[in-house]
Parts: C-alpha cells; sequence; structure tokens
C-alpha cells in the first residue's frame, strides 16, 4: 500500500511539474518561434483555428466518441468551449474523453485507497461514487473557470480597441478595414480580441453579412460588453450615424464603467478585512501586547496566592 501510494504521488508531483513547465517555458518559445516565422500582418486560420492533434489526443476523442451525449447538451458543451477559445470540431468529443478518463481514474483510485481512508463501510461505498461524479465534473469545472478569465481578458482589453478603432475610423478606413487593422494591432498586447477580431474579417470575407458576423462575435464569446458593442455597431451602420462618435462613447462609458468597478471593490476591502483581522492578525497582537504580562502573572501572583492560603 505504501508503495502504491508513493507511486501515485510520484506520478501526481511529475505530471503537475510538466505541466508548469509547458505552460511556463514551452508555449511562449513556440509562441516566439511563430512570430519569428510569420509576419505581423499576417491573420491565418492556424492561429485561431485548429491545432493538429496529437496522438493522445486522438485516443482521448476516439473514448469520447462513445460518450452518452444528447444533441443539446453537445450544443451547450460546444458554445461553452468556443467562449473558452477552442473552436475546433473534436473539441466535445476530447472534453467529454477527459471527463470520462478522470471519473473512471479517480474512481480506480478511490477504490484501490479507500481500505486506508476509512473503515466507514458507507463511506466505504459513497467514497468511489463521489470520486466519480468529481472526476467527470471538474473538467467542466476548470472550463467554465477559463471561461470566465477569457471573458475578463476580452473585458479590459476592449477599450484598448475601441480607441484604436476610433482612430482607424476618423481616418478614413471603412468599419471593416478597422476591424481587421484592430485585430492585426493587438495581436500582442490583446491576443484573446485579436483573435476573436480576426474571425469577424474571416467571416466577413467568407461572404456572411456584417451584421451576421458581428452577431457571432457576441454569441460566440457570451461577454456581455461585447453584445453592447456589437449592437451599438449594427446601429450605426444601419441607421448611418457617426460610427466614431458611437465607438468613442461607448469607450469613455466602459473606462467610466471599470473605474467605478475598482473604486467599489476597494471599497469593500475595509468590510472583508474583519475577519483576517479578527481571527488572524488580532490574536497575534494580543499574544505579543498581553503575552508578557500574563507571564509574569502565572510566575508571582500565583505564587504568593498560594503562599496566603
Amino acid at each position: 500500500m505504501a508503495l502504491l501510494v508513493s507511486v501515485a504521488l510520484f506520478g501526481l508531483l511529475a505530471t503537475a511539474i510538466t505541466a508548469y513547465g509547458y505552460g511556463r517555458y514551452a508555449k511562449p518559445a513556440q509562441l516566439l518561434r511563430q512570430l519569428d516565422a510569420e509576419p505581423a500582418a499576417t491573420v491565418s486560420l492556424d492561429r485561431i483555428g485548429q491545432p493538429k492533434q496529437s496522438l493522445l489526443a486522438r485516443r482521448v476523442q476516439a473514448i469520447g466518441q462513445h460518450a452518452p451525449i444528447s444533441p443539446a447538451d453537445a450544443q451547450t458543451a460546444r458554445r461553452t468551449l468556443m467562449a473558452a477559445g477552442y473552436r475546433a470540431e473534436s473539441a466535445v468529443t476530447l472534453l467529454y474523453g477527459i471527463k470520462l478518463i478522470l471519473a473512471v481514474a479517480l474512481a480506480i483510485l478511490s477504490i484501490v485507497f479507500r481500505d486506508s481512508i476509512t473503515a466507514n463501510p458507507v463511506l466505504r461505498i459513497v467514497l468511489p461514487v463521489a470520486a466519480t461524479v468529481a472526476g467527470y465534473w471538474i473538467p467542466g469545472f476548470f472550463l467554465e473557470r477559463k471561461v470566465s478569465k477569457r471573458q475578463d481578458k476580452l473585458r479590459l482589453s476592449l477599450p484598448d480597441g475601441l480607441d484604436l478603432m476610433v482612430v482607424s475610423v476618423e481616418a478614413g478606413l471603412g468599419l471593416d478595414q478597422a476591424i481587421q487593422n484592430v485585430g492585426r494591432e493587438l495581436a500582442v498586447a490583446h491576443p484573446e480580441l485579436s483573435d476573436e477580431l480576426s474571425l469577424v474579417t474571416l467571416e466577413m470575407r467568407a461572404g456572411k453579412r456584417r451584421a451576421e458576423a458581428l452577431r457571432n462575435l457576441a454569441q460566440r464569446t457570451g461577454e456581455a460588453e461585447l453584445r453592447k458593442l456589437t449592437a451599438i455597431l449594427i446601429q450605426s451602420d444601419r441607421f448611418g450615424t457617426s460610427m466614431a462618435e458611437a465607438l468613442r462613447t461607448h469607450s469613455e462609458f466602459m473606462r467610466v464603467r471599470r473605474r467605478q468597478d475598482a473604486e467599489e471593490r476597494a471599497a469593500k476591502v475595509g468590510v472583508k478585512l474583519v475577519f483576517p483581522i479578527f481571527f488572524f492578525i488580532l490574536p497575534s497582537i494580543l499574544v505579543i501586547a498581553a503575552g508578557p504580562g500574563i507571564l509574569q502573572v502565572f510566575k508571582y501572583l500565583f505564587p504568593l496566592m498560594k503562599g496566603i492560603q
């Protein structure tokens, strides 16, 4: 049993170190090689489209194809994956393959180690079931967190993109060329927004109407601020109003909204610090301030009281 625990911990540690090394060193190096190999003005589907699948990905996809997925669940999963930035056709099957593999792996581990975890017969039955459910739920949880982080990045990058779009429109470019220019110029500073705008440009080049491509942008990202932006662009284009003025007004509104959000979070800091101060900082201060006096009481007063008795 100790050998199995050691092997499992070693495998978990090796996996964590490999994932950290890949995310910290391998991916930035690969990005730098791509930037050196491709011109900055080139917009290709390889950057925003489907990467080549490895052997492991194909195996996981083959497992995911056997998952009992309803069309409604598959559509919901595809929308979530697209909001997280995964647009490959095999993304849904890969997600469910990961879910099945992790659920089975945690179920097996819980069965193997349940003797050392608990001796309660009820918990010995509940533990594998809970581990299986957790293994099936964990990938969706991390996917939702990735969607939330990506939406935050898109929301924070929108004011810069809108300012650049205003400059492009006032310089005489049309809206299509302005979107293409913003997607190209923000490739390094804001890659998420650059990818989305580049995909809008590719859809319009493929023959879709501008309004439809912008609606697809709002539906694909699921970000409320992008929905507002697409609504403003569609309405300004439809009614012939000043595009630059509408974009400048929306950019100022977003900056004011972001400053108000920061002020709101700053105002909540005092309330949120009450519990850490009360449970962690105040006891330490009491020990430092009153500790020596309490020790003196124990050292002199108690023996004196015993002597009096």
